[in-house]
């Protein structure tokens, strides 16, 4: 999950879970406080606005006590005079933070519980009208309280006065207690939400990064075998792609550096042995030219031609070296331009018989395609690939009566040469790595005919360069079919 619509969700989580959780807090209060409360005071309202209101909740707290009051003052005044009833109904207001008072012309007959005596002074007289159950006198000083006063005549005539007194101060902090309970209920939920939301963060963040982190300590300390796991797809998990990705192309260009290093080696090595050989020759053949050892025209010549074919190996080899570096840097020059086949075919033939013929080896060719059939090329390395080819069947060869047979045939949108000969041929195991730089089928056999190994890489390149492919046959003690393709030159039509 992208880390936009985390912060999204994370916003509407801030918002709304609390929101929702403190309306279901606010309904268990409802539904359980509240309704202690109910149970406690008396009240029976389903509308609960009257507790924002702290003299309309005393006034409803002591609503059924003064309806018994004022029922008992209507029908039987005179018990309100009896102890034992005034102590009942007065037991009943205790729980509900007030108490009773009952006077009787100017003195008071009846105090129940703590009563200030502030309140007591200040309570008003005789009243001829009839209050009703919702109405009260607030009384405003050291102590707050709702007064309720209820007149009536006693039997003898005596005016009698029922007051319940409400006090403020000790009624309000029930109320207080049940905000600042439904307060921190909700604080709670904030705290508990927010802790939710650090968590979720929290792990989407530090994971990743302390493997991240991990990672960097490897690759500081040169350790590139490892992975980083990608465990989200959000921006840090893309991070954790784009490092995996990093890591991978520096171990493969470290392999491929130690590889380059390896193959550098390889291929010095192999050409200061195969210079070894021809550079032997030519001292100890110069040294017969110095000391006399060539006293005949005939034997100075032979010498002197040995010392030039040593020679030409000698520059062929540092020609693969050069050829091969610029292949190593991709820089191999090329002049492509259209070859007629059969022409180009036969001029190459026509040079490499002569050079066969003069090592007793037999060439045969053949072209199966048209005489005006035309491929874009490169005539100098398309030369150089054939040359290696029968170079490499001419080294190889190990039989006297060695033939080299050149086939040219169309095959739809390419023209395909095939160069086979009757060699020793190639073992299976070594053929899938023929083309492979500096490998060697048989390396003791080689070191005695030379070559650094890179003639078939060289020709290989060359060939998908010209967008083309080459591959092999061969049966060992038969011999070995080399095959290439070059797509046809086509003229596009002018549309």
């Amino acid at each position: 999950m992208k880390f936009r619509n985390k912060i999204v969700i994370s916003f509407c989580i801030i918002i709304f879970i609390p929101i929702l959780l403190a309306l279901i807090v606010l309904f268990a209060f409802q539904k359980i406080q509240l309704r202690a409360i109910e149970l406690t005071y008396g009240l029976e309202s389903e509308d609960y606005s009257y507790f924002s209101n702290s003299m309309q909740l005393l006034s409803r707290f002591t609503q059924s006590s003064f309806l018994r009051i004022s029922e008992a003052a209507k029908s039987q005044p005179e018990k309100l005079l009896d102890r034992a009833y005034l102590d009942e109904i007065n037991a009943v207001l205790t729980d509900k933070n007030s108490y009773l008072v009952v006077r009787k012309d100017e003195a008071l007959v009846y105090v129940g519980g703590n009563a200030d005596a502030t309140l007591l002074v200040e309570l008003p007289g005789y009243r001829s009208r009839e209050d009703s159950p919702n109405t009260g006198i607030y009384v405003d000083g050291e102590k707050q309280a709702l007064i309720k006063q209820v007149d009536f005549l006693f039997p003898e005539g005596e005016r009698g006065s029922a007051f319940i007194v409400s006090v403020l101060e000790e009624t309000v902090p029930e109320i207080r207690n049940l905000v600042v309970d439904a307060m921190i209920s909700i604080l709670l939920i904030l705290v508990l939400t927010a802790s939710m939301l650090i968590v979720w963060i929290y792990m989407s963040l530090i994971n990743p990064i302390r493997k991240l982190q991990v990672a960097v300590q490897n690759i500081r300390d040169g350790n590139l075998d490892f992975s980083v796991e990608v465990e989200s797809r959000d921006e840090i998990g893309e991070l954790c792609s784009d490092f995996e990705e990093m890591r991978q192309r520096l171990k493969d260009n470290a392999e491929e550096k130690l590889y380059g290093e390896r193959e550098n080696k390889t291929l010095i090595s192999n050409i200061a042995h195969d210079l070894k050989t021809p550079i032997t020759a030519v001292k100890g053949y110069a040294e017969g030219l110095m000391d006399g050892v060539a006293d005949t025209p005939e034997k100075r010549d032979r010498y002197i031609r040995t010392i030039y074919n040593k020679a030409n190996e000698m520059d062929t080899l540092i020609n693969e070296l050069t050829l091969y570096a610029k292949i190593d840097t991709n820089r191999i020059p090329y002049n492509f331009a259209k070859l007629n086949v059969s022409g180009y075919f036969n001029d190459c033939v026509e040079e490499i018989g002569l050079d066969l013929e003069a090592k007793g080896i037999g060439l045969s060719y053949y072209n199966y395609a048209d005489e005006d059939i035309q491929i874009i090329a490169d005539p100098e390395q398309l030369r150089r690939v054939i040359s290696n080819i029968t170079g490499n069947s001419v080294k190889y060869m190990g039989k006297q009566n060695g033939r080299i047979c050149i086939r040219i045939k169309d095959v739809g949108d390419f023209i395909q040469v095939e160069i086979e000969d009757n060699g020793q041929g190639i073992a299976a195991r070594d053929l899938p790595y023929i083309f492979d730089r500096f490998y060697r089928a048989d390396a003791s056999r080689s070191s005695a005919t030379g070559g650094s190994g890179i003639g078939l890489s060289i020709v290989k390149k060359i060939i998908e360069d010209h967008g083309g492919k080459i591959w092999a046959t061969s049966k060992e003690s038969v011999g070995t079919v080399m095959y290439f393709v070059i797509r046809k030159y086509q003229e596009v039509p002018n549309e």
